[in-house]
């Protein structure tokens, strides 16, 4: 099948063009080109990027496909724009073993909507005691690229060490969810000065920054990569430039309810607004803009954390933390971003596609728009003005901190090697023309 995209702004600049896509590649870009049989996108004043990345995701599958699925999340996904996501490993069971991570990759596979890339977890059960058989999960069906933890900190330094040393054998990288244990227990809420007004126990910077500190240096001795997850402080962006300055191999990533979001949110008690790290103070939110426009903070992840209403609806200090995520990163990440006039869409594309990509090496994702380039797009209508309603996300959850918010740039096209996935705000299953 082919599809023609008429009159779109490669990477958001004039002047218009034509894009037509044929057996799943960019066959030809230009003006007046002839459409044959192909499906036909207007897309005038829309804005054509390299499809996107999401690195840290949770699609519940398998054990809570009461709150997502591998379907309903890989819907979202491709709503969102997105063309391949990493789901997280703190599945039940957990994503520890090869079969576990082979049946993501075949799952996602099946629903068809965006590549569904598993990421193994480092320990055994995330028990932080032993390591997972990071190698099988590696050579799997599932071709495991990235290993994480995350909802728990690989927090003993011989184990994270062992954890690093072997992934630089592997060519695989470890991310880490930083978070030095003995320093939030019991924490609910960023520990500053609304926590203590509001009476909410307090999780400090220093316990995030203080694993960014260390895994710094246990990257540095291995020789190995380390990402970081969903980075919330001003001082993790500070480390992440002295980092770099050494040469170390490290990456980071920063969530879109970081980049609108601060902790004046806790004033209503509301768990909507509860999640790990906890929104910061405006200082931080500031510092984490900064960080994303200058390269520091590499790139954008939802870690989009689909929850049951009997897990949100509850009292604060008993809430799960966590927030839908992936069909409203774009349009944050334009209000954020593109508006005060941080990035342009070049640099959208950069944070939310080509730098994640490259991250863990994937050699269709984040490609150039291109003649001859595999077409993994997605078309951003920048100034249709949409209000964010939980109940008409694609996830079986509805836990958006974001109810009612109205933003300017919505997805209006999505397309997978060349297959449209998602238009005007509905998926197309494998098989629907």
């Amino acid at each position: 099948m082919s599809v023609m995209i008429r009159g779109v702004l490669l990477y958001g600049e004039e002047p218009a063009t034509d894009v037509l896509i044929d057996d799943g590649q960019i066959a030809a870009i230009g003006t007046d080109l002839d459409a044959g049989d192909a499906e036909i996108v207007e897309a005038a004043g829309q804005i054509l990027l390299p499809g996107l990345v999401d690195l840290h995701t949770h699609l519940r599958e398998p054990g809570r496909e009461d709150t997502e699925t591998i379907e309903t999340g890989s819907a979202a996904a491709a709503l969102g724009g997105y063309t391949a996501v990493f789901a997280m490993a703190n599945t039940s069971p957990v994503a520890d073993s090869v079969v576990i991570t082979d049946h993501v990759w075949r799952r996602g596979q099946e629903v068809g909507l965006v590549d569904v890339h598993p990421v193994g977890a480092v320990t055994v059960g995330l028990g932080g005691k032993q390591l997972a058989e990071m190698a099988t999960m590696a050579a799997g069906v599932g071709k495991v690229r990235m290993f994480s933890d995350d909802g728990k900190c690989v927090d003993d330094p011989l184990i994270m060490r062992r954890a690093l040393e072997y992934s630089s054998s592997l060519g695989v990288l470890i991310a880490q969810h930083a978070e030095e244990p003995r320093l939030t227990v019991g924490a609910i809420a960023h520990e500053g000065p609304t926590a203590a007004r509001l009476g909410l126990a307090g999780w400090p910077r220093a316990a995030e920054e203080s694993i960014v500190a260390r895994d710094a240096l246990l990257a540095r001795d291995a020789g190995a990569r380390v990402h970081i997850c969903h980075a919330s402080t001003a001082g993790t962006v500070e480390l992440l430039k002295w980092a770099r300055g050494q040469g170390i191999l490290i990456s980071a990533e920063v969530t879109p309810h970081h980049l609108l979001l601060d902790d004046s949110r806790l004033e209503t008690y509301d768990p909507i607004n509860k999640v790990n790290p906890p929104l910061r103070e405006v200082s931080d939110v500031a510092a984490l803009r900064r960080g994303l426009a200058d390269g520091t903070v590499d790139c954008v992840a939802t870690d989009h954390a689909p929850h049951a209403e009997q897990d949100k609806c509850c009292e604060f200090s008993q809430a799960r933390p966590g927030m839908l995520g992936l069909e409203t990163a774009l349009a944050i990440v334009a209000e954020t971003m593109v508006e005060p006039g941080l990035l342009d869409w070049r640099g959208v594309a950069r944070v939310m596609s080509e730098r994640p990509a490259q991250i863990v090496g994937l050699p269709d994702q984040g490609r150039p728009i291109e003649v001859g380039e595999i077409a993994n797009l997605v078309v951003v209508d920048p100034d249709a003005a949409w209000t964010v309603s939980g109940k008409g996300l694609a996830s079986i959850s509805d836990n958006t901190p974001f109810e009612s918010m109205t933003f300017k740039a919505k997805v209006t096209t999505t397309l997978l090697r060349g297959r449209i996935t998602a238009r005007d705000g509905a998926v197309r299953v494998v098989g629907e023309a």
